[in-house]
């Protein structure tokens, strides 16, 4: 529901929270982990502006009428453990303080403030599990037209369940992290059998991330509306793929060491109260999905994405993709759902990626396997370089944010650049 919190005439005392272009206006006060120049002791903060408000010196101060143990930590995961009224109560009280309309306590607020500049983002979640899904129907289609039957790209369950894959949590890495290029089993097809060695089909996929906020016992399925609930809020996501590997191990139960080396998300969590007036509905689902998938409320969100590329050799970079997440065709809250369906317990930090996310149009899709069609069509870069997939030295960012009136809800970036892989 749309508060106080939402109203795009909110102006903050902060001067650069009010700039038409950042992705932390103080409609949005996105949560992470940092530690700073001043002090190496990690403390949960919220982005506003150019700004970090220190959320346990806040509460110290009494400020913040909340427990300050809850943000004398490492990640979020202890204050989402409290639940959505807790998150709703931080909110509202952080946008009072922060506005205009409140300027009496300015002073006291900007002793909790912290410049972003000076700090270390830390990976914001403590994840305690990492699920990834296969919910963009352009993608699926792509990929199924690309290796299987043109005629029947889409396996013939993608209709009715969410698919996914349990991936490694140990691996998931906050933005800035650079990332090892992988090693793996590979069959080239001239060969009869596979060897080892360093990927050659590096990827990316643009896709975001769903953490769980509120937890569920084990043996206790949610609905759809209880799963939305339970989503705290989103992250930018790359989950890098090693599509050679990936194409040789992935018969008969899926994806393994291809994924497993790394993925990637943005340091700065956006609740999912801050993406309220984004909310949109997803594609029409036919055939109807079954009764424990039927979601009547908007579940997706208008969130406008682009991947950009900067090699080694050039000091520019370069937009290679730009797409929407709106047109997920299985919602962030369909599959928590379906992912508790079993009986599944999920926990507080558990992420779920959405899956790369595609659209129609040449240049929204979130791969490089679909921007190259595999490889088989070069793409030229400004530089007068091309790829077909990426190299070593390559720099990818992935960026995303959602446009109101006169402000928009950003959630920085997530930023990778690929180091050679280890020698034999």
């Amino acid at each position: 529901m749309l508060n106080a919190t939402h109203d795009p005439s909110l102006i903050s005392w902060l001067t650069s929270a009010n700039n038409a272009d950042t992705d932390f206006p103080i409609q949005n006060l996105p949560f992470g982990a940092f530690t700073s120049a001043q002090n190496n002791q990690p403390h949960v903060g919220v982005a506003i502006g150019d700004d970090i408000v220190d959320l346990y010196v806040l509460a110290k101060s009494g400020l913040l009428d909340i427990d300050p143990s809850l943000f004398d930590q490492a990640n979020i995961n202890k204050f989402m453990a409290q639940g959505s009224d807790m998150w709703t109560r931080c909110r509202r009280i952080l946008s009072q303080l922060l506005s205009t309309q409140n300027l009496v306590l300015q002073q006291k607020v900007s002793l909790a403030l912290v410049p972003q500049n000076t700090a270390t983002l830390l990976l914001p979640i403590k994840v305690e599990g990492y699920t990834d899904f296969y919910a963009s129907k352009e993608h699926a289609t792509n990929v199924g037209t690309m290796f299987r039957d043109p005629e029947n790209a889409l396996m013939p369950n993608w209709l009715h369940i969410p698919i996914g894959y349990n991936g490694r949590a140990s691996t998931v890495v906050v933005s800035g992290t650079d990332v090892r290029r992988p090693l793996g089993q590979l069959k080239l097809v001239t060969n009869n059998k596979p060897h080892f060695g360093p990927t050659q089909k590096l990827d990316i996929e643009l896709e975001m991330g769903a953490i769980v906020g509120t937890p569920n016992e084990m043996g206790t399925p949610l609905t759809v509306d209880q799963a939305q609930a339970n989503i705290f809020g989103f992250v930018l996501l790359n989950d890098w793929s090693a599509r050679d590997v990936q194409v040789w191990e992935y018969q008969p139960l899926g994806p393994f060491q291809a994924k497993a080396f790394a993925t990637t998300i943005s340091p700065w969590v956006v609740t999912q109260e801050a993406l309220q007036p984004f909310c949109v509905h997803g594609p029409e689902q036919h055939p109807k999905p079954l009764g424990y998938l039927a979601q009547t409320q908007p579940g997706n969100y208008n969130v406008e994405l682009q991947v950009d590329i900067q090699t080694q050799v050039s000091s520019l970079s370069q937009t290679i993709s730009q797409t929407n997440f709106r047109a997920m065709y299985w919602s962030s809250a369909q599959q928590l759902t379906h992912h508790s369906s079993s009986g599944c317990a999920m926990q507080t930090g558990d992420l779920l990626g959405s899956g790369t996310i595609s659209g129609s149009a040449k240049n929204s899709l979130g791969s490089l396997l679909e921007l190259t069609w595999n490889g088989q069509n070069p793409l030229p870069l400004a530089n007068g370089e091309e790829r077909r997939f990426v190299e070593d030295g390559d720099t990818l960012t992935l960026r995303g944010h959602c446009q109101g009136q006169g402000y928009r809800i950003g959630f920085g970036s997530a930023v990778g650049k690929i180091l050679p892989a280890h020698r034999l």
